[in-house]
């Protein structure tokens, strides 16, 4: 059964959400056709999704009129939202997935390889896909293109390798792969007599790359469910569905399996296709030494007649004497046996940050909102204190100079006055450059509140290097922080290589934190570079680099990853209360 690209069925409807992941999709692909980011067109979708996303309104059920009063969407874009909520497509959109389908947008994940490369490839070439690329580089045909060489086509294979995008193991971000499951998990929460649903498997566990994606639905009628899965916008084919089972691929080329159980079951259906494999092994093990059975319905008895525990997770590790395990932490690393001996860490929770100290405004050329909206945005978050770190000077497209730095300062300050509880600390993120420099000078920098150093450039320097890069600034003594620590960008860019262990005992020794950013792009640190240093009683701070109110999420994202890494509370700064940070900060700069 093959369901037509963008199908509309007026069963499930179109939410928010959805018009929001149309008007991002048709900014992505109009980078292609423009040949640029900064084209036009793209900076009108994008400020469209900026402002839809601010206003926090249902924009289903507004006209053409109405749509046109947020900030941000014209008259093309109302035009465009109301035929997409009619009718579940827009023409424009079709028109552009026709002429860059899924497998060349994919292309444009490679670094290096912009919007107007790859179509030069296509058309020089025939390049379709990354299949046909890899064919290209491997017959040295690129390096014949004007433009091109022996390195560019060398890089262009190193980065194909490094990302691993050739293969049939390829995976997906979870900056793709999140939003959508949030959407479709979105619409299945609607059908009526659905109880309760969850996306599960790696996305659940929060790896940052996903194989398929897993929703587990608890409802004592499937068969709605089951009808309300092929209705789901975006459906591309159906691979099969049953009683209790259904498999789509979505436009995105994501396979989604939907599962239906009675509700009494619904927490051994969690268990199970959480995962991982590994852990699920390690528990289905120590069920068979205590003289039971553990599968995807539930705890048993040896001889699998009575239930033991079903209906929670909680219930079911309960049951088998240990605690309760995070989704995050189940990854057979040691999690089963720290249950068992009751010496789990007491994880960081959202509920925990008490404030973010990686913050930009549209002072920043990367930010797009005002101090005072995104002041007002941290006060909404139940913040007590947020560091606004602008880029540095030495940042040439997002940078700020000395005297740009002294008159933000200023607005902060009277921004700050309309928020009483929110202590406001005038920072920056400045520029790691490659040899470990900063920018302003030693004095100016001190009279920062806050700096977070990043690295934002020279992503090819050999590991001693990077390390000695990233060292320097450690040893700076106006440098509280380290931000996004390798630079990578997941399923587009690798990180820099670093001796990990160096750097972290020098962030011992300098009092420096280290970021986990909470930007899905990013989640850096990575969860073993988190857990390596949390044993080495390295400080953390959760950040949201948020240039926009919308991305205030990623700290909850952030969290998560944290927790991957096997963080407590007690490990990450940003937990303390506003008095205790500040002493720890003043203590620090001392």
């Amino acid at each position: 059964m093959q369901a037509g690209i963008g199908l509309y069925r007026s069963g499930m409807g179109v939410t928010t959400g959805d018009v929001v992941a149309m008007l991002a999709e048709m900014a992505e692909l109009e980078v292609l056709e423009e040949g640029s980011p900064n084209a036009f067109r793209v900076r009108a979708y994008q400020n469209a999704i900026n402002g839809i996303e601010a206003a926090g309104v249902d924009v289903t059920t507004m006209s053409e009129e109405e749509l046109t009063r947020i900030k941000g969407v014209g008259p093309s874009i109302a035009k465009k939202i109301r035929e997409y909520v009619e009718t579940g497509t827009v023409a424009k959109l079709e028109e552009l997935r026709a002429k860059y389908p899924p497998a060349f947008v994919e292309l444009t994940r490679i670094p290096g390889l912009g919007p107007k490369t790859a179509v030069k490839l296509r058309e020089a070439l025939g390049v379709e896909n990354l299949e046909d690329l890899k064919a290209a580089i491997d017959a040295h045909a690129v390096r014949e293109l004007p433009g091109f060489g022996a390195t560019s086509e060398e890089k262009l294979a190193r980065a194909i390798e490094r990302l691993g995008l050739v293969g049939k193991d390829r995976r997906t971000p979870i900056a793709e792969a999140l939003p959508l499951a949030e959407r479709l998990v979105g619409h299945l929460g609607t059908v009526e007599g659905v109880e309760r649903v969850q996306y599960c498997g790696s996305l659940r566990r929060f790896r940052e790359t996903i194989g398929d994606i897993d929703i587990v639905v608890a409802s004592s009628d499937p068969e709605p469910v089951m009808e309300a899965v092929v209705a789901l916008p975006g459906v591309a084919e159906v691979i099969g569905t049953g009683e209790t089972k259904t498999s789509i691929v979505t436009r995105e080329g994501m396979q989604v399996d939907v599962r239906v159980v009675e509700a009494d079951q619904y927490g051994a259906a969690l268990l199970y296709f959480t995962g991982s494999k590994a852990h699920n092994i390690a528990l289905r093990q120590l069920a068979i030494d205590q003289g039971r059975l553990l599968n995807e319905y539930g705890l048993f008895t040896a001889d699998g007649g009575d239930v033991v525990a079903s209906a929670t997770e909680e219930e079911i590790y309960a049951a088998l004497g240990l605690d309760f395990v995070a989704p995050t932490l189940r990854e057979d690393t040691g999690e089963v046996e720290a249950a068992a001996a009751h010496t789990l860490p007491d994880l960081v929770e959202r509920r925990h940050i008490r404030g973010d100290l990686h913050f930009h405004t549209d002072r920043s050329g990367d930010g797009r909102a005002s101090p005072e909206e995104m002041l007002a945005a941290a006060a909404r978050a139940g913040y007590r204190y947020v560091a606004v770190t602008e880029h540095g000077e030495n940042l040439a497209v997002n940078g700020s100079s000395r005297e740009e730095m002294l008159a933000h300062r200023d607005r902060l300050r009277e921004a700050a006055a309309a928020h009483p509880n929110l202590t406001v600390l005038w920072g920056c993120e400045l520029n790691v450059g490659p040899d470990g420099s900063l920018d302003y000078d030693e004095d100016f920098r001190r009279e920062l509140e806050w700096n977070v150093a990043s690295v934002h450039s020279h992503f090819d320097l050999a590991q001693a290097e990077q390390t000695e890069r990233l060292l320097r600034a450690i040893a700076d003594p106006t440098v509280d922080a380290i931000g996004h620590l390798t630079g990578r960008s997941i399923g587009r860019r690798p990180g820099i290589e670093i001796d990990v262990d160096a750097v972290l005992d020098a962030m011992v020794e300098h009092r420096v934190a280290l970021e986990v950013n909470g930007a899905l792009q990013r989640l850096d640190a990575a969860p073993d570079v988190i857990r390596k240093a949390v044993a080495k009683g390295v400080t953390l701070v959760i950040s949201t680099d948020a240039h926009h109110p919308s991305e205030l999420v990623r700290m909850e994202y952030g969290v998560r990853n944290a927790q991957r890494g096997w963080a407590a509370r007690a490990d990450v700064l940003n937990t303390k209360p506003t008095r205790s940070f500040l002493a720890w900060l003043r203590r620090r700069r001392r």
